[in-house]
């Protein structure tokens, strides 16, 4: 399913009136038909049930005036309170609140201390809230008015249904200026937003429902949207059946270059991740001193000790050459965690990055071995997939991690085109940017995966996939499959997972991915 930015958004709602003859009218009808059943659904029922609905100028409005004359039809007790001016409605918007005036159903516009007070009353006694207050437009610092409508609304604290997109939220950043509304559900219409998915605005809106309120489709499948959700549909399409033939080899010869003192766990994360992710044959290149101590950990991962200039350190000519031989019997190398950032080890993952010709990813330490030079990722001879959490990413790019999640996407896709690499961005909604400008958006994992060695298990997982698919679909399916193994160990561990639950389970998410594709 893709994901919109609002201004493709804005096109689409174009093109269905100009090109398919659907004005905007028989869309609003359609969106508020399908939320008044969202309502009906959170409500478990709307029969004489008590059920407020605030509707705003705009378009967002006028699909909550018309979700109230359906809620009306289906029996609830309604008060609908007009947040906006009357005089700013679209004819679409005018046309359903001349309707639901028609019909008798009981609205107030929020005027007068006693219109708040009303206002109040009713929120205290209603069991379900609809916001329609703010649509996808919201961008800035809310009006006095309308935020004391959305303080009021989350200080009842009753189900809220949002339509399209909390208000309060930027819909293309996920931007919260000041309050938004906390919603149970938001219904997203025609496509998800990228504010719906990306925090803080991913924290207001509740369960994600979206619902194409009868748009054609081929303008929802444009590809000249560049966004789209990493879901069960998509992920079922990248792992491809295993042959009855295949051998050891034929699964994924892979190189992981990891460890030092203090920092064995990444490397043996990592490389047992690769296993688990189903590569054939996996091999740990780690500092000659701590050598020992993975061969005792590491039972199925074959291990091979580097060169040191000092102790637990790598670095200098003669690792870079034992590296380079090494990576050329292997289908992939995997760089970096718990590497360590001495400066001959940064210097060594630089040297050996722009002399290696196969699938290359960087993880932790070696991501941040070009902080200083990010230009020289452009130069590498491959495409490099670099798996950085929201700190590593700022640290490449030299800004702050708070201007990083003001623009999240714009600044991904960009570095992505610049450095002509991978990303995978690791945060509460795990972002892919490729160089050509599409993204995905997972949708798997949860807040128990915000544990120590959970992105060793990813890059491991990645790693591990990169002979099984095409190399440029690894990075897809390992977020997809390490999400849903960590929603998996969630369900037996729940929040006190640790890294290697995620690993153990994912033998249990490859399964349930080949269950999708039989079914498909």
């Amino acid at each position: 399913m893709k994901v919109s930015l609002k201004a493709e958004m804005r096109n689409i709602d174009k093109l269905t009136a100009e090109k398919y003859g659907l004005p905007a009218l028989v869309l609003m009808e359609n969106a508020g038909h399908r939320t008044a059943e969202a309502v009906d659904r959170l409500l478990a029922g709307v029969a004489a049930r008590n059920v407020c609905v605030l509707a705003g100028s705009g378009n967002n409005g006028g699909d909550a005036l018309a979700a109230a004359r359906h809620l009306h039809n289906m029996g609830a007790k309604l008060k609908v309170f007009l947040a906006g001016e009357m005089a700013h409605f679209s004819p679409a918007t005018a046309a359903m609140h001349k309707a639901l005036n028609a019909m008798g159903v009981e609205m107030h516009v929020l005027e007068s201390d006693r219109d708040w007070d009303r206002l109040h009353f009713a929120l205290k006694f209603t069991e379900g809230i609809v916001d329609g207050i703010l649509g996808t437009g919201f961008e800035g610092e809310l009006r006095k008015k309308t935020l004391r409508l959305i303080e009021e609304v989350n200080s009842a604290g009753k189900l809220v249904l949002s339509i399209d997109i909390p208000s309060g939220v930027e819909a293309d950043t996920g931007r919260v200026p000041s309050v938004a509304v906390q919603a149970a559900a938001t219904l997203s219409l025609g496509l998800p937003k990228v504010g719906q998915l990306l925090s803080p605005g991913a924290e207001f809106t509740g369960q994600l429902l979206v619902d194409d309120i009868g748009i054609p489709g081929e303008l929802l499948q444009d590809a000249a949207i560049k966004q789209a959700l990493l879901d069960d549909a998509m992920a079922a399409g990248l792992l491809p059946p295993r042959s009855r033939a295949a051998h050891k080899g034929s699964c994924g010869r892979i190189l992981v270059v990891a460890g030092s003192h203090g920092m064995t766990g990444a490397a043996a994360l990592a490389a047992s991740s690769a296993l688990r992710a189903g590569a054939g044959i996996v091999t740990l290149a780690v500092p000659q001193s701590v050598h020992d101590i993975l061969e005792t950990k590491l039972t199925e991962v074959m291990t091979v000790p580097l060169a040191e200039t000092k102790e637990g350190i790598l670095g200098g000519e003669e690792a870079l050459g034992q590296l380079l031989s090494l990576a050329e019997s292997y289908d992939a190398v995997l760089i970096g965690p718990g590497l360590g950032r001495a400066a001959e080890t940064l210097e060594l993952v630089r040297l050996f990055a722009a002399r290696v010709s196969k699938p290359l990813i960087l993880d932790a330490d070696a991501i941040y071995a070009f902080s200083r030079q990010p230009d020289d990722l452009s130069r590498l001879p491959q495409v490099p997939v670099l798996t950085p959490h929201l700190g590593e990413m700022a640290g490449l790019l030299g800004v702050t991690v708070p201007e990083l999640r003001e623009s999240l996407l714009p600044i991904v896709r960009e570095a992505a085109a610049e450095y002509q690499c991978v990303f995978v961005v690791k945060s509460e909604c795990t972002l892919v940017a490729y160089p050509d400008g599409d993204a995905f958006f997972t949708t798997k994992g949860n807040a128990g995966m915000a544990t120590a060695g959970s992105g060793d298990v990813l890059a491991g997982t990645i790693a591990g996939l990169m002979k099984q698919t095409e190399s440029g679909l690894a990075p897809l399916l390992g977020v997809y499959l390490h999400g849903l193994a960590g929603d998996l160990a969630a369900e037996a561990k729940g929040e006190a997972l640790i890294a290697s639950d995620i690993r153990e389970h994912l033998p249990a998410a490859r399964m349930k991915l080949r269950e999708m594709q039989y079914k498909q």
